[in-house]
């Protein structure tokens, strides 16, 4: 076995409403056998694999609509109201296993989507096409204006009021940009709110993987390409530590950047399964 010092860091890996989807999922596929998720339950193939060969089908919408009669899991990004509306229609039953937080800000938007005036724009800073984002723009019946950055705030109309809110997992420092930008775009005789609803257990990751790519020679960011979460932490952690490396899964890793280094750390997205980061960490130790 190798004499090296390897660290996961235990702040890292699926955040509590990943955690929680693919409990209940778990929980479900032991008593029925079979469980469709819509869309996948992770944004991790090897996980989503797993629970495959447990039983969980991913199906997308088109799919969805074909089912009747059995039990269909929503992930822990929400969906909008239609898609329970259809699945009452349809006797189909849901594991409701979308986030608390998702949850909440679902309800914040939909009580200020009827609560509000005609002349005010409701704004969500996110991921256009995101899951989360679909979630939350089908509270206001499909009439609020997703933005991902300043350079599409042309989308705003500024002699109106604008009430602003935030995918949960977006940047604390690109929401402050957007807000700045709107005050100094939105005219004098109008209204701007805006609403920080980023999840906080998301957004501490960022200074919390600084801290530990300092304290490491070589740091293995494990991740599935597909998390636009996973990219953003490497991204930061690899300005940190050059010497930072990014695995798709536990197997991708070379030994050979290992060669005179004592000290190892192991990090992930909100979608990494610590499974799979204790996987890494004996693959090292046994090279």
């Amino acid at each position: 076995m190798r004499d090296i010092l390897v660290e996961i860091d235990e702040g890292s890996g699926c955040c509590f409403g990943v955690v929680n989807a693919t409990e209940k999922a778990e929980k479900t596929l032991e008593k029925e056998g079979i469980l469709f998720s819509l869309g996948d339950i992770v944004h991790n193939s090897e996980e989503v694999s797993r629970l495959s060969n447990k039983g969980l089908k991913s199906i997308d919408n088109e799919q969805f609509e074909q089912l009747a009669n059995t039990k269909v899991l929503i992930r822990a990004h929400g969906e909008p109201p239609s898609t329970y509306q259809k699945a009452k229609e349809r006797g189909i039953q849901l594991v409701d296993a979308t986030c608390p937080v998702v949850l909440k800000l679902q309800k914040r938007i939909a009580e200020a989507y009827m609560n509000c005036k005609n002349n005010t724009q409701i704004v969500i800073y996110g991921k256009i096409g995101h899951a989360e984002v679909v979630g939350l723009v089908g509270q206001t019946a499909g009439e609020a204006i997703v933005i991902e950055n300043c350079l599409q705030l042309d989308k705003l109309d500024f002699t109106k009021n604008i009430l602003l809110f935030s995918q949960t997992t977006q940047s604390i420092d690109g929401f402050k940009e957007i807000v700045a930008a709107i005050k100094g775009k939105i005219a004098n005789d109008v209204n701007f709110d805006y609403k920080d609803t980023i999840c906080r257990q998301v957004a501490n990751r960022t200074p919390r993987i600084k801290a530990f790519a300092l304290n490491h020679e070589v740091v293995f960011f494990l991740s599935d390409k597909k998390s636009s979460n996973g990219k953003v932490l490497y991204e930061e952690c690899k300005k940190i530590n050059p010497r930072t490396y990014f695995l798709n899964n536990p197997e991708e890793f070379d030994k050979t950047v290992l060669e005179g280094v004592h000290s190892v750390g192991i990090s992930g997205a909100t979608s990494t399964p610590k499974w799979q980061m204790e996987k890494l960490k004996q693959l090292i130790l046994l090279s």
